[in-house]
């Protein structure tokens, strides 16, 4: 069997390899992976990608696995039971951010009637295919990450700029930048 051709960024790392193929890129929906990646997207902010990776496990079980509800409820005692945790990123204005972000997606949820109502209606419900030849011309940013980005400081929303947001689409599949030689490309 010959060898799986994959985006250059996953590289030989297993962990890395099996989000790549089975996460990263795959359009969803679901508000609850929804919240889960802006909370970690938010951790990652000047970290890499692979850090917050190993430490998801942790997150899951440090954050309520996930659930916006509960996340929105956290307490001081909370926080500080977060600070201790050596799992996750113990940085005090992250786990705060989480919880503010909680409350603010939940009004986002009410005003719209899901998250991913409100997300994918930036891109008419349809994600962005694009077809870059190689990892170097991917952007960072994008004028339509620029504009949600914008939209959610407006709302109050932490750790959650231009360069985050379009990390954000790219691991939800609101665009799909998988390089044309990925054989996750075609498959998106």
């Amino acid at each position: 069997m010959s060898e799986l051709t994959r985006c250059i960024w996953c590289g030989d790392d297993p962990l890395y390899q099996q989000y790549h193929d089975n996460e990263w890129g795959v359009p969803c929906r679901d508000d609850k992976k929804l919240f889960e990646f802006l909370l970690l997207e938010g951790a990652q902010a000047g970290l890499s990608w692979i850090t917050i990776l190993r430490k998801r496990e942790a997150y899951r079980q440090a954050f309520a696995d996930f659930d916006v509800d509960r996340v929105a409820a956290f307490t001081e005692h909370d926080i500080e039971r977060c600070m201790q945790d050596a799992g996750i990123v113990r940085n005090r204005l992250k786990i705060k951010s989480a919880v503010s972000n909680a409350k603010l997606f939940i009004e986002i949820q009410k005003e719209f009637g899901s998250f991913s109502a409100y997300f994918w209606g930036y891109l008419d419900n349809q994600p962005i295919v694009n077809h870059w030849a190689s990892h170097s011309e991917i952007p960072a940013t994008t004028p339509l990450s620029d504009l949600i980005a914008k939209e959610l400081k407006k709302r109050g929303f932490k750790f959650f700029g231009s360069t985050i947001c379009y990390a954000y689409m790219q691991a939800m599949g609101l665009v799909n930048d998988h390089t044309t030689d990925c054989y996750r490309h075609r498959e998106n």
